[in-house]
């Protein structure tokens, strides 16, 4: 006997309203008897419970009583729809639906411990740990590795386990940890060496601490005694002349109160050139470009141009009512600064030498520059005022006036210290005395100040170096030094404390660009190698040094 198949419940049509079967009606249904010989119509395919292919299960006719059988009954019932009383009711044909299998107790999934716990284990645990943070025992990091072959205690380790027999590192320890860095490795002083050599390309160079002598940074050698020392008696002890003179072949102008000395490098000779007038004294002295000329400024006011290779003066031009405490050369042009504050422009191949004067301090002019293309000249004076002028002056005749381009006034005492950059011509230092000791670095372009340094004492004089990003600055009281600072931080790189037994007040560069000339009023002038020159890393050692260098000792300039 076939299995009737199962219908299943999306197909199970539903009624609104279900009636409920009540004795009477299960006893009458039991007396219907519905024989299949009778129906001569088709099935009723509205029902989607019957088919064509299914043939209808026989019922068996209850033995007594029943219910007039009727065709729109018979209907009625084939499509399993019963109407008595004037209600419908609506009949599941299939005997037995569909039942889900039971549904079986999911098992706890099993973790480790290294596993973190869902919330509901945790909560029905009362397990207040944090999820995130595992905590495992020594104990059981060592069975984890002995499951997985990696304990190196283990007959046959594997590659871990090799690995780490080989470096020392036990699995079940930690392999990063906090130590002490290790000591500095002392066999090889080489590397040590190369680093040194190498720091100042990478970083900025510390500034030095305080001494009382002299004091270098590691990565920079400079010789803390003079290479040369040469007596200079008479010389003026005065804050605001200047008297050292270096030209570019090599010779050295000194004054020495009222005469003029020159000092042949290359061969040691010196030479008188001449004398002041009765009643006077030199204030300044200055090399032109050349070299061939020699400018001298009298306490008088008047300016005296020599010729050095002869050893005469050639003219003596004059009209200034106060000392020249400063002179400087752009080719034909001698610029004086007097002491009434004016600057005066002369120019030597003409009678009427004075071309233009320039009114822009109240104080004495001690302080006078001019750039190296001679576009700008840039003064400083004893009213704590830097003056830039153009030079570019076009047609110049006498009584011409010229004013300052720019006019800077940050510092607080005289301004001796002047001086622009070879490298950089736009970059201008100016240094102050006592009250300020500050040096400032200005941009001549815009007129902005650029840098500033406090130093500890009045600064005399400002030299750049050709050939490096560096200043060399000579200070006064106390400290009586000669400091080289780096550019652009203005950092320390050297320092000379006392190098003169009184203030350091005048400077010459050599026109190597490495020995540097400083004179004072303890009468000596002293030469100092600060740099090296641009082929003297070619050098071998021991080889003699070139002519623009000095030997030792001490030779007299009278």
């Amino acid at each position: 006997m076939t299995s009737i198949p199962k219908t299943p419940s999306r197909y199970r049509s539903r009624s609104d309203a279900k009636t409920p079967l009540t004795p009477s009606m299960i006893s009458a249904f039991n007396g219907i008897s519905i024989s299949p010989q009778k129906r001569s119509h088709p099935a009723d395919l509205s029902n989607p419970f019957i088919t064509k292919s299914r043939q209808a299960s026989p019922v068996k006719r209850a033995a007594g009583g029943g219910i007039a059988i009727s065709d729109s009954f018979q209907r009625q019932a084939g499509g399993g729809v019963i109407r008595k009383g004037g209600i419908e009711t609506r009949l599941d044909v299939v005997s037995r639906d569909y039942l889900p299998p039971t549904s079986q107790p999911r098992p706890e999934l099993k973790r480790s411990r290294s596993t973190p716990a869902t919330r509901e284990r945790t909560q029905s645990t009362g397990d207040n740990r944090d999820r995130f943070i595992t905590t495992r025992e020594v104990d059981d990091v060592a069975a984890t590795l002995e499951i997985m072959s990696l304990n190196p205690k283990n007959a046959s380790p594997g590659h871990t386990a090799r690995l780490a027999a080989a470096t020392g590192v036990p699995l079940n320890r930690r392999v990063l940890a906090y130590h002490e860095a290790p000591p500095a490795s002392s066999s090889d002083s080489t590397l040590s060496q190369q680093r040194e050599l190498a720091r100042p390309l990478y970083g900025r160079p510390g500034e030095l601490p305080s001494s009382t002598s002299s004091t270098t940074n590691k990565s920079r050698r400079i010789p803390t005694q003079p290479e040369r020392v040469l007596d200079a008696p008479g010389m003026v002890d005065d804050f605001y002349l200047n008297l050292v003179s270096w030209s570019i072949q090599n010779i050295v102008a000194v004054a020495l109160a009222e005469s003029t000395y020159v000092w042949r490098a290359d061969t040691g000779v010196v030479s008188h050139l001449g004398e002041a007038p009765e009643g006077t004294y030199v204030s300044s002295v200055d090399f032109s470009n050349d070299g061939a000329y020699l400018g001298i400024g009298l306490g008088t006011g008047e300016v005296e141009l020599w010729d050095v290779e002869a050893g005469q003066k050639l003219r003596t031009m004059g009209g200034h009512q106060g000392q020249i405490a400063v002179l400087s050369w752009n080719a034909h042009i001698l610029s004086s600064g007097c002491g009434d504050g004016s600057i005066w422009h002369h120019d030597v191949r003409v009678p009427r030498h004075k071309v233009m004067e320039l009114l822009g301090h109240t104080g004495e002019v001690c302080g006078l520059k001019w750039r190296a293309d001679g576009e700008l000249l840039a003064s400083g004076g004893n009213d704590n005022v830097v003056n830039i002028w153009d030079g570019r002056v076009g047609d110049v005749t006498d009584g011409a006036r010229g004013q300052a381009k720019w006019t800077k006034r940050n510092h607080t005492a005289a301004v001796k210290a002047i001086a622009w950059c070879p490298w950089q011509s736009s970059l201008l230092a100016s240094g102050g005395g006592t009250n300020d000791a500050t040096i400032h670095v200005w941009n001549s372009g815009t007129g902005a100040r650029l840098h500033s340094l406090k130093t500890p004492s009045q600064v005399t004089s400002i030299i750049w170096s050709p050939h490096k990003k560096e200043i060399l600055t000579t200070h006064g009281y106390p400290t009586n030094a000669i400091m080289v600072h780096a550019y652009p931080s203005l950092e320390r790189i050297a320092e000379i404390r006392d190098a003169h037994d009184s203030r350091v007040l005048y400077t010459a560069v050599g026109p190597a660009g490495d020995v540097v000339c400083t004179g004072a009023g303890d009468e000596n002038l002293k030469f100092w190698r600060i740099w090296e020159g641009v082929g003297a890393k070619k050098k071998k050692e021991g080889k003699e040094r070139s002519s623009s260098t000095t030997r030792s000792g001490i030779l007299s300039i009278r």
